[in-house]
């Protein structure tokens, strides 16, 4: 993932670091993760970083949550329909580990960063599953604080847990 975002940071080079980070935040797979790397190489101070990318990564889910069912209907009938396919069966793989817990299992499912794992496809679990709104919501936003924690800690290191205890 290291390579990808340097790769994206490289492309954007002009481009404020603040800015470079909300929209990696913004994509999918890369997300606050891939955000949070970038801001660290990008010597963005953490305390700076961490709201910028958490917003960068929250702004998607709502829209996720409220309109991807209606979009997938609308796309199958189009010639996206292998991509709409592919994005079910994602969420179907990871809805296995998600549903014998519901909201547990979304907030951890968020939280730990794995391949695969994420806000994005927590909100599309959560949406194509039917959860209520205010448990989707509230499971994938600890997710992300709990993702936010661990990825500043691999991101920033020791001065992560200084800054905690300062």
């Amino acid at each position: 993932m290291e390579s990808i975002i340097q790769n994206i940071v490289s492309a954007l080079g002009g481009v404020p670091a603040e800015l470079v980070i909300f929209i990696i935040s913004l994509c999918p797979i890369l997300e606050l993760r891939g955000g949070l790397i970038a801001a660290s190489i990008l010597n963005v101070d953490m305390w700076r970083a961490i709201p910028i990318c958490i917003i960068g990564n929250i702004l998607p889910i709502p829209f996720i949550l409220l309109f991807i069912e209606k979009i997938f209907d609308l796309l199958k009938n189009t010639r996206f329909v292998k991509m709409v396919n592919k994005l079910e069966q994602k969420a179907e793989k990871g809805a296995s580990k998600i549903m014998k817990h519901k909201k547990w299992g979304l907030f951890l499912f968020v939280g730990i960063p794995l391949p695969g794992t994420g806000g994005w496809t927590g909100a599309l679990v959560a949406a194509l599953f039917h959860f209520k709104l205010k448990d989707a919501c509230i499971a994938i936003f600890g997710g992300l604080i709990l993702a936010t924690v661990i990825m500043s800690f691999i991101s920033y290191g020791i001065p992560f847990l200084v800054s905690l205890f300062m």
